[in-house]
């Protein structure tokens, strides 16, 4: 039987995206960011949006004054992102690349982070990884803003479900969680299953 990949490779995600099966695709920014952005917006500055698909919310993102970093694994994702952005001014920087090599990149680079849709899509037994990543590439009380998905422990995934105690226990030894609620403007279908979280780094301690 021939060997298909998996998630850790840019090669499933660019076949979910030949296939038409990017069923993550809103077509638009995601709705609690919407509303977040409008009560509550971050302070500008140089933002990383993860796994930023075709690049809705890094969009809106820069057009809200952050200037923005849109990375994606899968050339599809960053080749569409480039292409709907073409008339922006402000436009984010879309790169094709693998978030675990970010830190080498960007170290201590960006004031905040967005994650929508990234955490759920890696392989679980790399979050501890992420989390890594997404420290080391924030600045010194750099901001974290996650609208955690699935909140749904039967699903396989990807999406591979999510839960507030285990993002809690990967992340609190990094960060303070400033606030948190499931919010009423998600999507139907994700009504309910997801988790918005702001958050900003601690002091680190060597």
């Amino acid at each position: 039987m021939e060997n298909l990949p998996g998630v850790g490779e840019p090669a499933y995600w660019e076949a979910a995206y030949a296939r038409g099966a990017d069923r993550w695709e809103l077509g638009e920014p995601a709705p609690p960011l919407v509303a977040l952005l409008n009560d509550h917006p971050p302070p500008p500055g140089r933002v990383a949006v993860l796994g930023c698909g075709r690049g809705h919310d890094a969009r809106l993102l820069a057009r809200r004054g952050c200037e923005v970093w849109g990375f994606d694994f899968a050339e599809p994702a960053i080749r569409e992102a480039r292409e709907l952005a073409r008339h922006d001014d402000p436009a984010p920087r879309f790169e094709q690349r693998d978030l675990f090599t970010l830190p080498e990149a960007y170290p201590a680079f960006f004031d905040g982070i967005w994650e929508y849709t990234c955490f759920c899509a890696i392989d679980p037994a790399r979050r501890a990884e992420y989390v890594e990543c997404v420290r080391k590439i924030l600045r010194p009380r750099g901001w974290f803003l996650a609208l955690f998905y699935p909140l749904d422990a039967q699903l396989l995934g990807p999406p591979f479900p999510v839960s507030q105690d285990e993002v809690h226990h990967l992340f609190d030894p990094f960060f303070e969680f400033e606030a948190s609620a499931i919010p009423d403007t998600s999507i139907p279908r994700r009504l309910g299953k997801e988790w918005l979280v702001r958050a900003t780094l601690k002091p680190r301690i060597d």
